[in-house]
């Protein structure tokens, strides 16, 4: 099938300028030019934008789908402003999704920072609002949550079990009695046997949570840590035809590095829209939740930095498996400590596997990452990928914890641009929805939820935003002689935008809409 896109702005983000047409035929495109010329071309589909912005689809950077997936079957804790809220939204699940006594009740979204008591609940406040029930809720970043006494025992955590490498159990002030509070990998390891819902549930969550990529204007998604469980939904969806969206996925290399080696069919290609695009490993944990490495305390704190999940000699381990794999390796880091480990062990891999940097090692979040750092990684062949909606969501936090000085290079993708490093920006979906114009805005305006500017000399261009959502986001992936931009040969991957970002006022980014998504000439979202 043929397509003419003409009748508004055509944003190509190719450096060819804008073109008044583009023509595109089984999923491809084919020509650009004049729409006096395209229109008439032979048995093709008119689709007049009626003065809107036509533009590559967006690529998502990093998220989670199956955990945004997995989400929509929870109770969304994220408006929670106090204890007794939270207590509220998980009554009204129950009663609304009929939960038999005893059945698993699992919140997520609540935000610390944001509720009224100023801290983590405990399980004697789970215990209260649903007795019966065994309870989890796991804070909006994913690192952290609160079990209650039921879950707790069902999961096997006593005042006996030791702390995780990587992580905490907290306890009640002058004992071991578990709190309920679990931290990092004590969260993430525990609280991965609570049980699932049947696989047929789990696809219907799945196309749900496409949705909500393709209402974002995405058409390329991640999977950014992927376990077996995780692995057995894609992989079943992709056999089955039902994924929409390419999605490409991480395993976690400390805990099932199988699922790349063993999968060959899928390892850096598609089948039938799946594939496994490396691995993936974090090295420490979150700057809002006070748990990101830092090579210096936090604010108010003497001694206290964050800790690392990993030894040296560990991540060395890790970074020299992919280079001998020849895989690329995502690796979350959110303090400079950790970034500097990653930056570190990596330089010692490359020279003990004599292999040259060619995998495009990804620093995830890269949040408080140092100029001097970034010079390192422009010599390593390292992408930053920063969550730059922190500046919004969490700036003044970060403000809290951090001081001026630290908080204001917060994502600072400008020093990365001027280091040379290739950026993209990311949502971490489910920790805030993947709204790619929000984060162009974020990127843009770099305002705080107080109405501060946070580090306005690490302000971008609307055109240097797009890049990192679309063309620098497909070099991410390898895929950049298919996706990103909008020229001869490329895939007929398109957003319709309700205005035109270049010439919105800056402030007024976020509120654009995305009017359809189209996904290799197949129209799979409209307004």
């Amino acid at each position: 099938m043929k397509t003419v896109y003409f009748g508004g702005d055509i944003l190509t983000l190719a450096g060819t300028g804008m073109p008044e047409a583009i023509l595109a035929e089984d999923g491809v495109i084919r020509r650009l030019g004049s729409a006096a010329e395209l229109c008439r071309e032979p048995g093709a589909q008119l689709w007049d934008l009626k003065g809107k912005t036509l533009l590559p689809s967006f690529i998502d950077p990093h998220s989670h789908i199956t955990a945004c997936a997995q989400t929509l079957g929870l109770a969304d804790l994220s408006k929670a402003r106090s204890f007794e809220e939270i207590c509220e939204l998980l009554r009204e699940f129950a009663q609304t999704r009929q939960v038999p006594e005893g059945g698993w009740i699992i919140g997520f979204g609540y935000d610390h920072n944001h509720l009224a008591e100023g801290r983590h609940p405990d399980k004697t406040l789970l215990d209260q609002a649903l007795p019966g029930h065994p309870v989890v809720i796991s804070n909006a970043s994913g690192h952290m949550g609160v079990l209650s006494s039921a879950a707790l025992n069902a999961l096997g955590v006593t005042a006996d079990t030791p702390d995780p490498e990587g992580g905490r159990i907290g306890r009640f002030p002058g004992s071991r009695e578990p709190s309920g509070y679990l931290e990092e990998t004590a969260f993430t390891s525990i609280t991965a046997a609570v049980p699932q819902p049947d696989l047929e549930t789990r696809f219907k969550q799945l196309s749900m949570a496409e949705d909500v990529y393709l209402r974002c204007g995405i058409t390329t998604v991640q999977d950014g840590i992927t376990r077996p469980g995780e692995w057995e939904l894609l992989q079943a969806a992709a056999q089955k035809g039902r994924l929409r969206l390419d999605t490409v996925c991480y395993p976690d290399m400390r805990l099932c590095p199988q699922l790349l080696t063993g999968n060959p069919l899928y390892r850096g290609r598609y089948d039938n829209r799946l594939k496994i695009g490396g691995y993936k490993i974090f090295l420490d944990g979150s700057p809002q939740g006070r748990t990101a490495w830092m090579t210096k305390p936090y604010v108010g704190e003497k001694d206290y930095c964050g800790y690392p999940i990993y030894t040296d000699e560990q991540v060395t381990a890790f970074l020299q498996g992919a280079l001998i794999e020849k895989a690329q390796i995502l690796v979350h880091c959110n303090g400079d400590a950790a970034c500097e480990q990653l930056i570190r062990c990596y330089e010692t891999a490359l020279k003990e596997t004599g292999r040259p940097s060619e995998i495009r090692p990804v620093m995830i979040h890269a949040q408080l990452v140092r100029e001097d750092q970034l010079q390192r990684m422009k010599k390593l062949g390292m992408i930053a990928s920063f969550f730059v909606a922190h500046t919004w969501y969490w700036g003044d936090i970060h403000l809290e914890n951090f001081g001026q000085e630290r908080a204001s290079m917060i994502s600072p993708a400008k020093a990365a641009q001027e280091a040379g490093v290739p950026y993209t920006f990311h949502q971490d979906t489910p920790v805030i929805p993947p709204n790619m114009l929000e984060t162009v805005w974020c990127a843009v305006n770099r305002q705080t939820q107080s109405g501060k500017c946070l580090g306005p000399e690490q302000r971008i261009t609307v055109e240097e935003a797009l890049r990192a959502v679309t063309k620098t986001a497909a070099y991410q992936y390898f895929e950049e002689d298919r996706k990103g931009a909008s020229r001869e040969g490329m895939l007929e991957n398109l957003v319709i935008l309700s205005e035109n970002p270049r010439k919105t006022d800056p402030a007024h980014i976020k509120h654009i809409a995305v009017c359809a998504t189209i996904r290799e000439g197949e129209p799979l979202y409209q307004a």
